[in-house]
């Protein structure tokens, strides 16, 4: 949610201003500027993911074991995720050390003056995300943060992609001296990672058992020492990227043609410039929460103005999977009714782990988010989340609008036919079954230990339940009051009653599939008019490039063909009124 706040408002700063355009679709001076905010929030959302992992100290990530327990044990996996799971260790180790190269080294290529650098950037990325999409349900932030990943592309690079590439001018050799720099720095480049990689993560094949083995290779001393030195020099990075682009934009201003064009150019220039420097400034407050140090040395003023827009959240610290919970066994809550105390049942929920026979369900985009605040309720007591008290409270009344919560179809709800008289909450240890006890007959996708009561036996007026509810300050409050004409609660409403009988994530994709859709038709429409007409080729004009090198090729294809006739002709009787009628087809041909 921080990040669709932050991506949200730079969205606002990216899109185009038509004020004197209108519906136009022309790059404009100062876009790259604003663009480059989306590239600095992405550096910050992976260098930081990365650096936390080892700051937490958390055994399993500085063991690179990480991996043998997230897929199992996060919030909703996928059925991917368990064929994941019963990957080789030393494969999971090794995925570890790619995701600390993919997160903490090759985000610095993200500012680098080389475009295959930036390119290779890009796809590393997303590759990462792809991967991440196939085994876990992150809802929409993999997916935005591949939309952030488009700010390393170019247009030509993109033009590619739909068809639109530009040719280009074939090399020369030898190449200049530019040319042999910029591959000379690539190389050296993924020299370095490679290196790197290999010297701090003690990689080494073991021939013996055929596999590659991982370790760690510096102890947390040395991370923090490296860290603290290079937290502010990548600030000093980030400021000369921007600069940079910021000078490149002015000069483009400067190029405009017309005096009231360039001026606009150059107001536009301006007001966004500063927004952009505004931003930057304001995100390395946030930025450097990896190192406090570096934190404390920022200049008092950029801490006044990250405090006053720090509630509206348009800059955010970032941070993904500190810690891996869960190493001993997933944690999971299991929810049960009963009408006498004797036979309970269990509630099973549309998307988070229940039944063992039960596939991992793909829910993503969506995000369901009771499931979801299961998954964190399990890891504490249960007044750690006081909104589990006021669950189990609307469970026994029968609530129709937060049984929808639990199953859409209710007709999968075991008590829809009349609320239980009892609600109970179980905690259990689940774990991904093996691909042996698959084979032998067990149950296909999970095993469970029972652990310990998680919430007591309570029912309507039952002391406990008020009194947590109390504690809480969770009893019935009046609704309140809206004008019965609203227009927006009733077209909320109505959108949610159309919609009741299908599930988020069809609703979701169905969504998607239409935009999808008209994108598509759009693409695939009739030409407009003026175009030139299909099947058709129009030569070029005279003087073209491509109608001298034409004029050209059609000359020297003359000559050959002259030739060859020529050739054809010799030892026949000049003047034949046969041989002049094969002549005169021959030309003609």
């Amino acid at each position: 949610d921080s990040l669709l706040l932050e991506a949200g408002f730079l969205a606002v700063l990216v899109a185009p201003l038509h004020l004197l355009k209108w519906r136009s679709t022309a790059w404009r001076a100062h876009d790259s500027v604003t663009f480059w905010l989306v590239r600095w929030l992405l550096f910050r959302l992976m260098f930081a993911s990365g650096v936390v992992k080892l700051t937490s100290r958390c055994p399993t990530w500085w063991g690179l074991t990480a991996l043998t327990y997230h897929y199992e044990t996060q919030c909703i996996p996928t059925p991917v995720a368990w064929f994941a799971h019963q990957l080789p260790v030393w494969v999971q180790k090794f995925s570890v050390v790619a995701t600390y190269v993919i997160e903490i080294a090759i985000p610095l290529l993200f500012f680098a003056p080389i475009r295959r650098l930036r390119l290779f950037a890009f796809y590393s990325q997303v590759l990462l995300q792809v991967l991440i999409i196939l085994t876990g349900n992150y809802n929409f932030f993999n997916a935005l943060t591949i939309v952030l990943a488009f700010s390393l592309l170019d247009e030509e690079h993109v033009g590619r992609w739909l068809g639109r590439a530009k040719r280009r001018h074939a090399s020369t050799w030898p190449p200049g001296l530019r040319s042999f720099l910029s591959t000379l720095l690539e190389l050296t480049a993924y020299s370095l990672l490679v290196y790197w990689s290999i010297h701090y993560f003690g990689l080494e094949i073991n021939w013996e058992k055929k596999l590659l083995d991982s370790k760690v290779a510096f102890t947390y001393h040395e991370f923090t020492k490296w860290l603290r030195a290079v937290t502010l020099p990548l600030v000093g990075l980030g400021f000369l990227s921007l600069s940079w682009e910021i000078l490149s934009a002015m000069y483009r201003c400067v190029c405009v043609r017309g005096f009231f064009w360039k001026l606009w150019a150059t107001l536009q220039w301006a007001v966004f410039a500063t927004a952009a420097m505004g931003m930057f400034a304001i995100s390395l407050v946030p930025f450097t929460y990896i190192d406090y140090e570096s934190n404390g040395k920022l200049w008092p003023g950029i801490h006044q103005m990250f405090n006053a827009v720090e509630r509206f959240q348009v800059v955010n610290s970032y941070g993904l999977f500190r810690r891996m919970t869960g190493v001993g066994g997933r944690p999971e809550v299991v929810l049960e009714g009963s009408y006498d105390k004797h036979v309970w049942t269990e509630i099973e929920f549309m998307y988070k782990p229940g039944n063992l026979s039960a596939a991992p369900p793909v829910v993503a985009p969506h995000q369901p988010r009771l499931d979801w605040q299961m998954w964190f309720a399990a890891l504490a007591h249960h007044s750690s989340s006081p909104w589990f008290t006021s669950f189990v409270y609307r469970l026994l009344q029968g609530k129709k609008d937060v049984i929808r919560l639990v199953q859409a179809d209710e007709s999968k709800y075991p008590f829809s036919s009349q609320p239980p008289v009892y609600i109970r909450a179980q905690l259990y240890k689940y774990w991904f079954t093996d691909s042996t006890e698959a084979r032998e007959g067990a149950a296909p996708w999970w095993r469970r230990q029972h652990v310990q009561e998680f919430f007591p036996t309570v029912s309507l007026g039952d002391p406990t339940l008020e009194s947590l509810l109390n504690q809480h300050g969770l009893k019935d409050k009046p609704p309140l009051k809206r004008p019965a004409d609203a227009f927006l609660p009733w077209l909320l409403q109505s959108v949610r009653e159309h919609s009741r009988p299908y599930s988020g994530p069809a609703v979701l994709w169905s969504l998607y599939l239409v935009a999808a859709t008209v994108c598509l038709l759009r693409a695939l429409g009739p030409r407009p008019r003026g175009g030139a007409p299909p099947g058709r080729h129009k030569g070029p004009k005279r003087g073209d490039p491509a109608d001298r090198g034409g004029s050209e090729k059609n000359g020297q294809l003359r000559k050959k063909e002259a030739k060859e006739a020529e050739e054809k002709g010799e030892g026949r009787a000049r003047g034949g009124g046969e041989s002049h009628a094969d002549g005169l087809r021959s030309k003609k041909k």
